[in-house]
């Protein structure tokens, strides 16, 4: 098992975003969370990779207790993770974007940096390597040296998952990769989604396009007001009658 919650809540003042949530994320496959908006999808990939502290409940990540880690200790322990609004250098280059995600991984401080010291030039120079590796995986080579700014909204979308990819994660958090994106663009993501599975880590995904879901994942749960009232595999979860109702409708059957 690589990640694992148990009853974990968390309350905004009278509000309970999420409760008691118990799920586990087993090494190498593809988990979806779906639910309708404002069921608990963010607060929950927000709880686990960091940026909220729970208010009960524990986090465990391979093997060891997560539950009150500092947030910046996250990515180092080995979660990466995109957000729903894509949070990109827009005036620097693709490939300069990957090489100062990866530079968070590097030991160079600033008199490093202002004096150009033998550690400097070495991770600049790791930097640039991981860097122009992951641009590759992306597939985002042709646009390496074009201003973020200038590139497509499906490129901008695969240059966020590059840069959590650059920080080399265990488990890689998707927070609505294929929103904005057309139907073809969407089967392209969900191809490097697979090829990220395929190559060794795990995936977590938020996604509101349930077809997208249903052919990618290999479990799912389904959030509802706060609560996880559904798990199971893809299958399972598009005849579960609770999820129907709530949240799919003829939505998985379209």
């Amino acid at each position: 098992m690589l990640l694992k919650t148990e009853a974990l809540t968390k309350n905004f003042g009278g509000l309970t975003a999420l409760n008691k949530v118990d799920f586990e994320i087993q090494e190498g496959e593809i988990v979806a969370i779906i639910g309708p908006n404002g069921a608990g999808k963010s607060t929950f990939f927000n709880l686990i990779s960091g940026y909220y502290p729970s208010c009960s409940g524990t986090i465990s990540f391979m093997g060891k207790d997560m539950t009150r880690t500092p947030t910046h200790e996250f990515a180092s322990r080995g979660i990466g993770r995109t957000f729903q609004t894509t949070n990109l250098f827009t005036d620097s280059t693709v490939l300069d974007n990957l090489i100062i995600g990866y530079r968070s991984k590097t030991k160079m401080g600033m008199l490093d940096a202002i004096f150009n010291t033998s550690r400097a030039r070495r991770d600049e120079g790791a930097s640039r390597e991981k860097a122009t590796e992951v641009l590759e995986f992306i597939g985002l080579t042709e646009v390496k040296g074009q201003p973020v700014g200038n590139i497509s909204q499906e490129a901008a979308k695969r240059l966020a998952i590059g840069l959590a990819l650059v920080t080399e994660p265990r488990l890689l958090l998707l927070d609505e990769p294929a929103a904005g994106v057309n139907h073809g663009e969407t089967n392209e993501l969900a191809k490097l989604i697979k090829k990220i599975q395929q190559t060794g880590t795990t995936v977590c995904l938020i996604e509101h396009k349930v077809q997208m879901v249903m052919n990618l994942a290999h479990r799912i749960m389904v959030l509802n007001y706060g609560s996880k009232i559904a798990e199971g595999t893809p299958k399972e979860i598009s005849n579960n009658e609770r999820v129907i109702e709530a949240y799919l409708g003829g939505a998985a059957h379209a």
